[in-house]
């Protein structure tokens, strides 16, 4: 058997879009059966949350939406994660131009917005920290799960 694929789904805090990410493509694979062959971890661009759990909005969100066992403390990025994923996924301009600004000289990683795999276009994931409610997180579930069932649809 081949290795397994991986995947890194990056935000800026790793505490609101990221781990929604991580934790439907995590989803995803297990409802597709396709699990052994691959893997999703999610990091932060900056530092301000490492070690917090997912804003608790994002864990409502996720949990709402039949994802109950979501688990993941906020990092950051790494040098090494650029060698050891094939691809390394933002969600917005900034974070694409912060990583590729980042990425170390010979390693392997794709970077791509996570949005451009989206069926309806929405490219950029925008995020909803600074909301009020959860209504921006629900969207983000919403998006991310469009794109990574096309990112799947993509890469099989």
């Amino acid at each position: 058997m081949s290795e397994r694929r991986k995947v890194l789904m990056v935000c800026l805090g790793n505490i609101c879009r990221s781990p929604i990410a991580e934790a439907v493509f995590i989803s995803s694979i297990t409802q597709m059966n396709i699990a052994n062959r691959w893997s999703a971890d999610s990091a932060a661009l900056r530092g301000y949350h490492v070690n917090s759990m997912p804003d608790t909005r994002a864990q409502e969100t996720i949990k709402s939406n039949g994802i109950t066992n979501y688990s993941h403390l906020a990092r950051t990025i790494t040098d090494d994660d650029f060698h050891d994923f094939d691809w390394i996924l933002g969600m917005d301009d900034f974070n694409i131009t912060e990583l590729n600004r980042m990425k170390p000289e010979g390693s392997k990683a794709q970077i791509e917005l996570l949005g451009r795999y989206d069926p309806e276009g929405e490219v950029i994931i925008r995020d909803p920290f600074y909301d009020r409610d959860s209504t921006g997180f629900f969207k983000v579930f919403e998006q991310c799960s469009r794109s990574v069932k096309g990112f799947l649809e993509t890469h099989q």
